[in-house]
């Protein structure tokens, strides 16, 4: 039994194509989802004391600052190890870098950066607008989780 491949398929460049998500239709099949993330929810201050927001902020908020600082020190080696070997390597004539091909990528890299960043800059003034209102409502747990990540990030 002989089976036939599909025709290979045109993609779009990624420049333009985006995924809209409407989660709407999502949230009146889940009512789950409107407890939590709806505007019925409420802010923290109605559903537990100081004490409980200021610990839970504190404890989320430390283990959010001690992966950080975690996953940011294995990165940073990481990057910097490459970049070392590659130094060596280079050095030592087992690889040849062609800069001006790698200047000619990185301007082009610059550009498409700045042409999506100006495409997103709306949904970001959004998520910026949304996270300081969550903050105005919930500042005793948000306060607790600030202090808890610094301390996660010293630890």
């Amino acid at each position: 039994m002989a089976t036939r491949n599909p025709p290979p398929q045109e993609y779009e460049s990624d420049d333009d194509s985006y995924e809209v998500l409407d989660l709407t239709e999502y949230a009146r099949r889940h009512h789950w989802w409107n407890r939590v993330f709806g505007h019925s929810s409420g802010p923290m201050v109605e559903k537990y004391s100081v004490a409980t927001q200021i610990v839970m902020g504190g404890v989320t908020g430390w283990c959010a600052g001690f992966l950080f600082q975690k996953v940011g020190k294995l990165a940073a080696t990481a990057v910097g190890g490459g970049f070392l070997l590659l130094q060596i390597a280079s050095h030592s004539g087992y690889v040849q870098i062609d800069w001006k091909r790698v200047e000619k990528d990185v301007n082009k890299a610059k550009r498409q950066i700045k042409k999506r960043a100006n495409k997103a800059a709306p949904e970001i003034n959004n998520i910026i607008e949304e996270a300081t209102e969550f903050v105005k409502q919930n500042i005793v747990i948000s306060s607790g989780f600030v202090g808890g990540f610094l301390l996660g990030l010293a630890s």
